[in-house]
This record gives structure tokens, C-alpha cells and sequence, in this order.
């Protein structure tokens, strides 16, 4: 049974999740976040249940679908709403945009656009941490679509071999893209099973119950520093909003009518909510304190400079050409 303080400390990342993805869906309609933004709204509860049992010294990639990851990871919020602006106070100077974070202070190595594209980075990170003799570990979080991807099979089959300190934290929210889980794999198919055929220890827990997100992975992690090798959680959760963008899409067709409302019905921040009863104090107190930092952080976004022009080849592994070369 968790303590209180604990819980209550889940459901405030929680808050700061949605209210965060909640106000950069009200304002990206204003045009001045240029970059394609995929919102996390509905799946909350894995990416801080997952992120409560790490530490700043453990390190986590994720993928195009980053946001909550970031921010449960202690991410930096203004940098983040900074950088979907393009903006030189960006967590990534502006040049990344949505789809691409970092932030190394708490450990959020980075996260990639192309699908699978971060698997093999972090599972090279668990190497490093290995042959360091390091009691960190590497969370490798990947969505369902992820597990279809050639490079998923040669990364977990060499966290296997090695025994790597990583897990593979698996949101399966049952779509990539338009395409749902039944289109894309046999009926029947477990993703747990899938993984344990490579070679992982693999659980399932239910992805918008953020306690049982996170009792499971503070085990699962332990066991990681104690070398057991190499694991995967599959949790299954819901996005509301469209793949890519700011709105709803249910009137597409691709969701079986009435799903998206049975998910929204097991809201997981709803549920958080209804199991632990806060203080209606703590509770207002909590949501006054983010709706001001998230306010202030668009506020500080809109207001800071575009990177410099002259900054344009900063970061890159070779000099620019010069005429005469």
C-alpha cells in the first residue's frame, strides 16, 4: 500500500501532464508553434508511474509521443513549451521542436521522430551504464507500433544477451497512427509474450492505473540494479486526441464507434482522483500553482528570442564548407 504523500505526489505529475498538453492544445490554433505537436492526453498514468521509480541518474529515451515522458522525468517546463516555439531558450535551442527533447539534468537523454529510432540509443546507454559498473538503469519507452520495427528485435535481443539494465516501457495505446492493434497483429498475441520469446522478463499492468504503474516498476527496477537483465512492461492506455495534432478525430471513422468515450470513461487522472479524495484545498492550491507556471511558461516562450542566425551550423560534427574546399 502506498503512502499518501506518494500519491498524492503521482497525481500532482499527473495534473501537470494534462494541464500542460491541455494548454498547448488551446493555444496551437494561435500559429506560433510551428512544429507538429503528439499529445499524450489520456495516457498519463504510465508515463509517471514509469518515472516515479527512476532517478535523475537513470536515463530514459522516448519518441515522438514525448511530452509526458519528459515532463514525469523532471524535464524543465519552460524549456519544453520554449522549444515548441523554436525558440533559443528551448530545451534543444529551438532547432528540435515537439518530437525532439532533452534534458540531461534529470537524465531525459533525448527523444526521436522516426518510430523505434531511440531503441537501439537506449539500449546502448544500459551498455554504458553496464560496462561502467553503474547502479543506473535505462528506460526505453516505445509505443505498440515500436514492437513491428526490425530494430525493436535486434535491441532487445542484445539487451538479452548482454543482460542489460533496461527496460522497455511499452504504451500500448492500440493504434499507429490509424491502424489498430488487430490489423497489424495476429489475433491473440500477447506483446509479453512477444517479448518473453526474445528473451525479456516481461509484465503487464493496466497503463491509466498510475499506482499499479508504479508499485510494478519500482520491483521491476530494483531487480534491474541487481542485475536480473533486461525487461519489458506493457501497458495498456488510451490517447484521446488525434495522432498528430491539437484536435479530436473520432468522426474519421478508424476508432469502432463508442471507444473512444468507453476509454474516457476509465480516465486515469479521474480515477487517481476518485480513489485518494485530496484535500479540496491541496487539490485547488495544486491546480492554481501549475495553471500560473504553465501560463508563465508561454508567457517566457512568446517573449524569448528565435535562435540566432549565426548559430545556424552550433552542435554539428563538422565544419560548414568554406568556398575554396
Amino acid at each position: 500500500m502506498m503512502n499518501r504523500e506518494f500519491s498524492l505526489q503521482l497525481l500532482h505529475d499527473m495534473l501537470l501532464v494534462r494541464r500542460s498538453e491541455e494548454a498547448i492544445a488551446r493555444h496551437y490554433p494561435q500559429q506560433q508553434m510551428r512544429c507538429p505537436v503528439h499529445l499524450s492526453i489520456g495516457q498519463e498514468a504510465a508515463a509517471v508511474g514509469i518515472c516515479a521509480a527512476l532517478t535523475h541518474q537513470d536515463q530514459a529515451v522516448s519518441t515522438h509521443r514525448s511530452h509526458a515522458h519528459y515532463l514525469a522525468k523532471g524535464g524543465d517546463l519552460d524549456a519544453l513549451i520554449a522549444e515548441l516555439h523554436g525558440k533559443a531558450t528551448g530545451c534543444c535551442g529551438g532547432r528540435g521542436g515537439s518530437m525532439h527533447l532533452s534534458d540531461r539534468r534529470v537524465g531525459f537523454l533525448a527523444s526521436t521522430a522516426i518510430v523505434g529510432n531511440s531503441i537501439p540509443v537506449g539500449v546502448g546507454m544500459a551498455l554504458s551504464q553496464q560496462l561502467k559498473r553503474s547502479q543506473a538503469v535505462t528506460c526505453v519507452f516505445l509505443g505498440d507500433g515500436a514492437v513491428e520495427e526490425g530494430v525493436f528485435y535486434e535491441a532487445a535481443n542484445f539487451a538479452a544477451v548482454r543482460r542489460l539494465p533496461v527496460l522497455f516501457a511499452c504504451e500500448n495505446n492500440r493504434y499507429s497512427v490509424y491502424a489498430g492493434l488487430e490489423k497489424r497483429q495476429p489475433a491473440g498475441r500477447k506483446l509479453t509474450a512477444l517479448a518473453e520469446g526474445i528473451g525479456l522478463r516481461a509484465w503487464e499492468v493496466d497503463g491509466n492505473d498510475v499506482e499499479a504503474v508504479a508499485e510494478l516498476t519500482a520491483d521491476v527496477v530494483a531487480s534491474l540494479r541487481d542485475g536480473a537483465g533486461p525487461a519489458f512492461i506493457e501497458m495498456p492506455t488510451y490517447r484521446w486526441l488525434e495522432h498528430c495534432g491539437h484536435a479530436d478525430d473520432d468522426h474519421l471513422g478508424y476508432r469502432p464507434e463508442g471507444e473512444l468515450a468507453a476509454w474516457q470513461a476509465r480516465d486515469p487522472l479521474m480515477a487517481m482522483l476518485a480513489r485518494i479524495q485530496p484535500d479540496a484545498a491541496w487539490l485547488a492550491a495544486t491546480e492554481s500553482v501549475l495553471a500560473q507556471r504553465i501560463d508563465a511558461a508561454f508567457q517566457r516562450a512568446l517573449a524569448a528570442p528565435y535562435p540566432s542566425p549565426a548559430s545556424a551550423f552550433d552542435g554539428i560534427y563538422a565544419s560548414p564548407l568554406q568556398e575554396n574546399d
